[in-house]
């Protein structure tokens, strides 16, 4: 009977732990300058590059006191997977996609993309996560059929949070659903686009009742409106507050501070150090 294996000695060469596999995307200098491998046969799915950020805040007249104004960086948007997306990942998909179906709405109609990250071109690692850009007229039967078909069963939902893409054009809100099914131990997300012109998305308080002081923050910190919410109201700024503070065109300062009138200056105000 063989014991546990001895520790090495002094001067003994030690066995490497197995780490999890890396997957190398392109870097920005090839998003920006279009060197990146082009898409096809054992490829990286390719970024949707809707800007180019010149600065650390976006600063263009002064202002800028980090140090870092010639940086550049792209802004992008991940590239739809391809096929096997690896795991159970395209189980899910496929079972989604039989289930819309039933229900007379085209998988491709109601899931605008199927995203994998980290990407990889032929198989979903240990670490990776499956995310579904959701058309948002189809958010609601989306999410109805991922908690109730006995496949999928995502029956939690861990809250709702927004981001802001301002070069985004006529896609500028989002509004990020991430799912859990306890019952099969599997995990991922769903992304509603909007435009900041009619920044509506429908409730799912219907189905995740525990979405609903999730939808009032994503609410008052981005303004996304969701359409059919029991109470649609501010949770953290005050009723009265313009605004909505977590969105990127937000001022970075010289807002009132409701205490003791304490303000503070905006970025280009402050003292600069050479």
């Amino acid at each position: 009977m063989s014991g546990p294996t001895p520790a090495p000695g002094p001067g003994e060469p030690t066995t490497p732990v197995p780490q999890p596999e890396e997957a190398m995307g392109p870097r920005s200098g090839e998003l920006v300058s279009g060197t990146a491998s082009p898409a096809g046969a054992g490829s990286l799915p390719q970024p949707e590059i809707i800007a180019v950020r010149e600065g650390m805040f976006g600063v263009k007249q002064g202002g800028d006191t980090t140090g870092y104004g010639g940086l550049v960086q792209p802004v992008a948007m991940p590239g739809a997977a391809e096929r096997p997306y690896g795991g159970w990942f395209d189980e899910a998909v496929d079972v989604l996609a039989e289930v819309l179906g039933a229900q007379g709405v085209a998988f491709d109609d109601a899931v605008e993309r199927v995203v994998v990250d980290p990407p990889r071109s032929s198989r979903a690692g240990a670490h990776a996560e499956l995310t579904l850009w959701v058309a948002r007229e189809h958010l609601v039967r989306v999410c109805q059929a991922l908690r109730d078909d006995q496949d999928l069963r995502f029956e939690l939902s861990l809250g709702v949070s927004g981001v802001h893409y301002p070069h985004d054009a006529g896609r500028e809100l989002h509004a990020v659903y991430h799912l859990t099914s306890v019952t099969h131990g599997r995990q991922l997300r769903l992304e509603v686009a909007c435009p900041d012109v009619d920044p509506h998305v429908p409730s799912t308080t219907a189905v995740y009742p525990a979405n609903d002081w999730h939808e009032r923050e994503t609410f008052d910190f981005f303004g996304i409106v969701f359409d059919g919410h029991p109470g649609l109201a501010r949770i953290e700024m005050p009723d009265d507050w313009p605004g909505h503070p977590q969105r990127k065109d937000y001022p970075l300062g010289g807002i009132p501070v409701e205490y003791k009138g304490a303000t503070v200056p905006p970025p280009d105000t402050r003292r600069q150090y050479s």
